[in-house]
């Protein structure tokens, strides 16, 4: 099957079609929005606090299931730091490696060396390198406020 703008319009009797076309293409070029800062703020968070945890991990499956949240949360700000679209399942190692193939690659050898062998450095290295990319490791003077539910939502 083709990719979807390589589809054709059987009829377009007033150019909407082609029109309609043209914006999605340029939609697609020129990328996803860029997260907002706090959201960059809370990922970077996430991600450092992730990497302690594998880092201290001594139980394998603790150290898979930090690695996959390692995984996701670096790829996200690194296909956000390129302006890249991101993926999950099977497009997640694609688009990461469109988005940055040294570095993408970098995270996806990482991830497959912890699984097989259990080895967290390389997946460390990689993930605090995509880190630097977007300020660095966040602990201190992080904070996160919540909003309060309304009353009507309280009330279900």
């Amino acid at each position: 099957m083709p990719p979807l703008l390589e589809r054709q319009v059987l009829l377009d009797t007033n150019g909407e079609a082609g029109r309609a076309r043209a914006l999605a293409e340029a939609d697609l070029r020129e990328g996803p929005p860029s997260l907002e800062p706090e959201r960059v703020e809370t990922k970077r968070y996430g991600l450092t606090d992730a990497l302690d945890d594998l880092a201290d991990a001594g139980d394998q499956i603790e150290r898979l299931a930090v690695a996959s949240f390692v995984l996701n949360a670096a790829a996200d700000l690194l296909c956000d730091y390129h302006y890249a679209w991101i993926g999950s399942g099977k497009w997640l190692p694609r688009r990461l490696l469109e988005a940055d193939a040294e570095r993408g690659a970098a995270l996806l050898e990482g991830h497959l060396r912890l699984c097989r062998s259990g080895d967290p450095g390389p997946m460390i290295g990689a993930a605090s390198g995509i880190s630097d990319l977007v300020g660095g490791p966040l602990r201190e003077g992080y904070r996160r406020t919540w909003r309060r539910r309304s009353e009507s939502r309280r009330a279900r």
